[in-house]
């Protein structure tokens, strides 16, 4: 229908904006379930949807470190500024971002991290692998060798296990580095894969 947004927005109806910068998810990380959710770049006027995410994904206290300081501000100049910044959507809302960029400038300039964020409505969809998937690629094609993450706390089995399949190898593991809400000081591990 002529004037209807295909754009993400958070499950409430927050932020509607239009696109055509909609690419559909790789044959092979499609399933029944993801068949409906695009992939895309994101844009400005994501903002308020991705701040909703990465809030409630910062809030549940056992995957990402930040505390404070969340606001659009931080999204435009720590994700929309990215190398490469992506949402995915079914429809209208929101279900997942990530974004990458370089690790260290210089002669570190050759490998890449990522941060990555799922609803936790929209969890076990395989979207998170789906969003993964399409980051080693595009990392890939954006001439990064490598990609490398910092802090995958311990208890995030999900995280682990995903990465694991995907080729990522432990690096390191680093003595209580991460201040879990529930379980106090916890371990996280250095993940690394070729690209």
């Amino acid at each position: 229908m002529e004037g209807e947004s295909n754009a993400c927005r958070t499950k409430s109806g927050r932020e509607r904006y239009r696109t055509s910068d909609r690419t559909a998810l790789p044959r092979r990380g499609r399933s029944r379930r993801m068949s409906s959710v695009a992939l895309r770049a994101a844009a400005p006027a994501d903002t308020a949807a991705m701040l909703a995410l990465l809030q409630t994904v910062a809030a549940e206290g056992d995957a990402l470190p930040f505390l404070e300081g969340l606001d659009g501000d931080f999204i435009a100049s720590q994700w929309l500024r990215a190398a490469g910044c992506v949402v995915a959507c079914r429809g209208a809302v929101l279900l997942g971002m990530y974004r990458y960029g370089t690790i260290m400038p210089g002669r570190g300039s050759h490998i890449c991290t990522a941060t990555f964020a799922v609803s936790p409505d929209a969890r076990g969809q395989g979207i998170g692998r789906a969003l993964v998937t399409h980051c080693l690629d595009a990392a890939k094609a954006a001439g990064y060798q490598a990609m490398q993450f910092n802090q995958v706390v311990s208890t995030n089995h999900a995280a682990l296990a995903l990465y694991r399949s995907l080729g990522f190898i432990e690096a390191g593991c680093i003595p209580a580095a991460f201040r879990h809400d529930q379980l106090g000081y916890v371990d996280a591990y250095v993940m690394y894969r070729r690209l």
